[in-house]
C-alpha cells in the first residue's frame, strides 16, 4: 500500500457528503481508514434528552423495581403475618425452622402483599422495612418508567448520599423490627 502523503480525504468526497447536522444531533461519517472499512459515528445528543440506548435502560430498571410489585398482586397475604413465599413455591424460612424465631426478611413478602392492596397497617406490622421497600420499589419504578418514556427525568435523580440513606435506613428499620419482635415477641 502507498503511503499516504496528503491529508485525509474529505467526508464529502468519500460518502457523497453524508455529514450533516440535524437540529443538535451531529453526525459524522469520517474516518482516516475508510478503505478498511473502518466507519466511525459521533453522534451528540442534547443533554436533557436520553439516547435510545438510555431510555431502553431505564425502562428496564424501571420494570425490575415493579415486577415484584406485580408479583406481589398475584400472591395472598399470609393471615399469619408471614409464609406468603410459600405461594411462589419457595420452602419455609430456613431460619425458622432451625432456630425457632423470624428471621430479618420474615413477612417481607407478605408485606409487599399487603402493600399492593393499600393495606399499608398490615404490611408495616408484617415487616416494616418490607413496607418501606415496597414504596420505594412504587416510586422508583414509576419515575424510572415515566422518566424513560418522557425521554428525560420526570424530577432530579437523587444523589448517592440519598441513595444510600434509603438504603440505610431500610436495613436499619429492618433490624429494628427484628430485634423488637425478638423483645417484645411479637
Amino acid at each position: 500500500m502507498p503511503p499516504n502523503d496528503g491529508p485525509p480525504p474529505r467526508a464529502e468526497s468519500l460518502s457523497g457528503g453524508l455529514n450533516r447536522s440535524c437540529g443538535s444531533t451531529k453526525i459524522s461519517l469520517t474516518s482516516r481508514s475508510f478503505p478498511a472499512k473502518i466507519v466511525t459515528q459521533i453522534v451528540q445528543i442534547r443533554p436533557d434528552r436520553f439516547s435510545v440506548r438510555q431510555r431502553l435502560l431505564l425502562a428496564l430498571a424501571g420494570g425490575c423495581w415493579l415486577a415484584p410489585l406485580v408479583v406481589a398482586c398475584c400472591l395472598r397475604p399470609d393471615p399469619n403475618g408471614l409464609g406468603t413465599h410459600q405461594q411462589l413455591g419457595l420452602p419455609p424460612c430456613t431460619f425458622v425452622w432451625l432456630f425457632g424465631t423470624r428471621c430479618p426478611s420474615c413477612g417481607m413478602t407478605t408485606s409487599w402483599a399487603h402493600a399492593v392492596r393499600g393495606n399499608w397497617i398490615a404490611a408495616l406490622q408484617s415487616n416494616s422495612g418490607g413496607a418501606l421497600l415496597a414504596g420505594v420499589a412504587a416510586l422508583a419504578g414509576f419515575w424510572l418508567v415515566v422518566s424513560a418514556a418522557r425521554g428525560r427525568w420526570l424530577i432530579r435523580p437523587p444523589s448517592e448520599r440519598v441513595l444510600v440513606s434509603v438504603a440505610l435506613g431500610i436495613v436499619a428499620v429492618t433490624l429494628i423490627d427484628w430485634v423488637c419482635r425478638l423483645s417484645f415477641g411479637r
